[in-house]
């Protein structure tokens, strides 16, 4: 069992590791191929990749405490100290993400007439991309396996995001 959970939390944290690293040289062959779509030239752009790179980087984090509480002590159960500050972030991030919105608008009023739409629409898909993993973080996990879709279609409930379970833990503790 541990092992699993440890080969779970590795892949978890790896994948989001990966995800903050590859998307900077991504986005910097995609200005350059279609310089066109004037991604660099969009502030939707960056606050919309910066935002979703944050949130990967506190997704790593996360992962990376379960997994080194594995490793260490033999069981993967978040610090309280820990879950305190994503309670914190979690604040944060909301406020980052309806911030981001207005920076649409005033993309939309600068570059009006002559919008790039094809660069607003990967701003926009980097937007929604964080806000999706803003929910499977925070609130309800959004990713499954082939056993958690099993899950899902006999239970036809959502799972509570790991940090989700970990706040209600806290509020318990708080009574």
């Amino acid at each position: 069992m541990k092992k699993t959970l440890e080969k779970r939390l590795a892949y978890l944290f790896s994948g989001e590791l990966f995800s903050i690293i590859t998307f900077v040289p991504v986005s910097y062959v995609l200005n350059n191929a279609f310089s066109d779509l004037h991604l660099y030239s969009l502030y939707s752009f960056w606050v919309s990749f910066i935002l979703l790179e944050f949130l990967l980087l506190q997704g790593t984090t996360y992962w990376y405490v379960k997994l080194k509480k594995l490793r260490n002590e033999r069981n993967s159960i978040t610090p309280m100290k820990v879950v305190r500050q994503f309670h914190g972030l979690k604040t944060g991030n909301m406020v980052l993400i309806m911030a981001a919105s207005v920076v649409f608008a005033y993309d939309f009023i600068q570059w009006y007439p002559s919008l790039p739409l094809g660069g607003l629409a990967i701003a926009v898909f980097l937007y929604v991309f964080a806000i999706l993993e803003f929910i499977n973080y925070f609130y309800i996990q959004l990713s499954y396996n082939l056993s958690g879709i099993q899950y899902l279609m006999k239970i036809k409930k959502w799972k509570k995001s790991s940090l989700n379970k970990d706040f209600k833990r806290m509020k318990k503790l708080e009574l």
